[in-house]
């Protein structure tokens, strides 16, 4: 019985995650369309953040029959996958560190609100697996969590642009997601590394 209920919660989230890839991969095309029209650099992120979800939970939905040990490897490789909107954050903002333009805000708050709805949906489709025993799950949620909290930043960020007429909140804003991300990459490199020792043990090596 416990076997039969782990096969069938296993199926429901590659069912979730291949929903989650779905709506991500859509709105990949609307937010890097307005943020490279705009210039903004936190917004840009977030777009790089969306086909990162969508590599994530694709990889998810292949993952899921694999053994223990080759789980633990796909959360580590999902754990570097979760830096590049980081990495992309951090280019945008080196370029436009000397002139940082505001971006137009309406179209900014327009945008980031509709990510939040997309991002809500997506967590609102996986929070009933964020306790599933894997650190491919936890990936999927996290990332989803820390998406909504990012676009409400950017909603905010785009309200004090109205006000300042300045760039800088949309670079201090890029700053953020950087840590966001790199804090979410950590957590699951961790989860994957319990599960790669768990692995070891079961095999019966030795566990430094």
């Amino acid at each position: 019985m416990p076997e039969r209920r782990s096969r069938t919660l296993a199926q429901r989230l590659k069912v979730a995650v291949l929903i989650v890839a779905g709506l991500n991969f859509a709105y990949f095309f609307v937010e890097v369309t307005v943020a490279l029209s705009i210039g903004s650099v936190s917004l840009f992120a977030d777009s790089v953040d969306f086909l990162e979800d969508t590599a994530i939970n694709l990889l998810i939905f292949v993952a899921l029959g694999w053994s223990l040990r080759a789980q633990a490897l796909a959360g580590k490789t999902m754990a570097l996958i979760i830096l590049i909107p980081a990495l992309a954050a951090a280019w945008q903002a080196f370029t436009k560190f000397g002139d940082p333009a505001p971006p137009d805000p309406l179209a900014l708050l327009l945008t980031a609100g509709g990510a939040v709805v997309v991002n809500l949906a997506c967590s609102f489709v996986l929070a009933r697996f964020r306790h599933h025993n894997s650190s491919m799950a936890r990936a999927a949620f996290l990332s989803a969590r820390n998406d909504v909290l990012v676009n409400i930043a950017i909603i905010a960020m785009g309200i004090i642009t109205v006000w300042s007429r300045s760039g800088w909140p949309d670079l201090v804003l890029g700053l953020v997601i950087i840590v966001v991300n790199v804090s979410a990459a950590k957590e699951v490199w961790e989860t994957a590394q319990e599960e790669h020792l768990a692995a070891k043990a079961l095999a019966g090596e030795d566990i430094d």
